[in-house]
Order: C-alpha cells, then sequence, then structure tokens
C-alpha cells in the first residue's frame, strides 16, 4: 500500500473491477478497521489513501463529507467503518468470519462494539486537551467508560474477545488500544494502573499486538505522538514527514 495521501489536482487511481476498494487515510483508526478486517478475511482489495486536510475534488464526489473510510464494491458506496466491516463479514461468511455464527451471541458482540466510543472519546478529548492532568485523576478520568469493555472480557475467559482467534470486536477495537500508547509520551511518565485495574485488557493488548496482521499494520507510538502534537499545536499534519519517519 503506496502512503502517499492524495490531495486537490490528483486523479483517482484506475479502479480494478476485481478488487474491493477501501478509501482510507494510513493514520486513521476508523479506517485501519477496516483494512484489518479485509486483510482477516483475505479479501483481495487496494488501498486509496486520502488527504483529510486537503481532499482531492474526486472524493468528495464519492463522499460529499470527504471522510473516511469509505467502500467501492462495484458500484456500491458504503462509508463508516462499522457498516462496511459489517457488511464484509455478511457478503463473505465464509472468509473467516468474524462475528458468532449464533445469532443471539453476534448480537451481543455488536452491543460490546458500541462500548468503544465513550471510551475513545476520553481518550480523545485528552490527547486534545491542553490541561495538565494529575496522574491519578487522569486514571479517573479515562478508566470508567473502559471497565465494562474489561469485565466483558473477563467474563469471557478467552484468549481474545473472538475466542482462540480475534474475532470483530477485536479488529473494532485494536485501533484504538494502539493510539492509547500516545497517553505517557502526553503525560510524560507511564499510567500508574494498579494490577486490579483492567488486568484482562492490559493482557489483550500484549497478546493482539504479536499477532502478524496486527504487528504488518502497526504505527510506532512516536508516529501517533508526532501526528497529535501537529494537530494539536499546529492545526495541521505534514503528511509527507510523517511517511518518513516510517
Amino acid at each position: 500500500m503506496s502512503s502517499k495521501h492524495l490531495g486537490p489536482g490528483s486523479v483517482e487511481p484506475p479502479r480494478d473491477p476485481g478488487l474491493l476498494r477501501i478509501y482510507s487515510m494510513l493514520y486513521c483508526p476508523f479506517a485501519k478497521r477496516v483494512r484489518l478486517v479485509a486483510k482477516a478475511k483475505n479479501l483481495p482489495h487496494d488501498i486509496v489513501n486520502i488527504n483529510l486536510q486537503d481532499k482531492p475534488e474526486w472524493y468528495l464526489k464519492i463522499n460529499s463529507q470527504g471522510l473516511v473510510p469509505t467502500l467501492l464494491d462495484g458500484e456500491k458506496l458504503i462509508p463508516e467503518s462499522l457498516d462496511i466491516s459489517d457488511y464484509l463479514d455478511e457478503k463473505y461468511p465464509t472468509e473467516n468470519p468474524l462475528y458468532p455464527s449464533d445469532s443471539e451471541a453476534k448480537q451481543k458482540d455488536k452491543q460490546i462494539i458500541q462500548l468503544i466510543g465513550p471510551a475513545v472519546g476520553n481518550m480523545f478529548k485528552y490527547l486534545r486537551s491542553t490541561e495538565n492532568y494529575d496522574p491519578e485523576e487522569l486514571i479517573n478520568f479515562l478508566l470508567p467508560p473502559v471497565q465494562p469493555i474489561e469485565e466483558e472480557l473477563a467474563s469471557r475467559k478467552t484468549k481474545y474477545f473472538g475466542g482462540d482467534h480475534p474475532g470483530m470486536i477485536d479488529y473494532m477495537l485494536w485501533p484504538f488500544a494502539e493510539i492509547t500508547t500516545v497517553i505517557p509520551l502526553k503525560l510524560g511518565q507511564k499510567l500508574p494502573l494498579q494490577d486490579n485495574q483492567l488486568p484482562n485488557l492490559r493482557k489483550w493488548v500484549k497478546t493482539i499486538s504479536k499477532e502478524p496482521l496486527i504487528r504488518e499494520l502497526s504505527i510506532p507510538p512516536e508516529v501517533f505522538w508526532k501526528i497529535w502534537q501537529q494537530k494539536c499545536f499546529e492545526g495541521r499534519v505534514d503528511y509527507e514527514s510523517i511517511n518518513n519517519s516510517l
């Protein structure tokens, strides 16, 4: 996948009718969800990265809001990471299904995925903030919305939310868990978590980060930190300088 992000004046790369196309941005966790699902299911696809600060004119005709990800499947366009991920799992059910086959268990997984939003919201609020947080104060701010996810993993008594192998919850959660590595860089120290605070999720992070697919698409913490610094303090991200640091 090219790391070049297309902007104004560019031309959309020629489409291959035999491939799914994912309009993405290399550092966007929502877009990464879809890339993980497509690769986990071994679906032939190509990726076109979009400069979200200076969007190409042709992309605004595909997604009027200029957001990523968007999936192109033939003539069908699907936005939103969860909708795309569900669509791919339902259209290709024999290719490494990521939801349980039982309808009730599948619905439970979808409910757990909805818990990710509040936890991510607090994390992003902290990363965008210019306030200085006391470490204990930060723990009290970040942990409450994460606790239900921790309790669900504990109740499953499995390696991953998906069992012995990552499933849809794991792939929807990981891109944001990866960004948590920026927290100690911003705070200036590791969060002083006690042994009884998020023990299952902390173990999950160590385990899933060793998965070949996760390693293949991993972004170093320092790169995420550089992105947040540029976004918060300069108002823009220099994609090329970030790409060159990989």
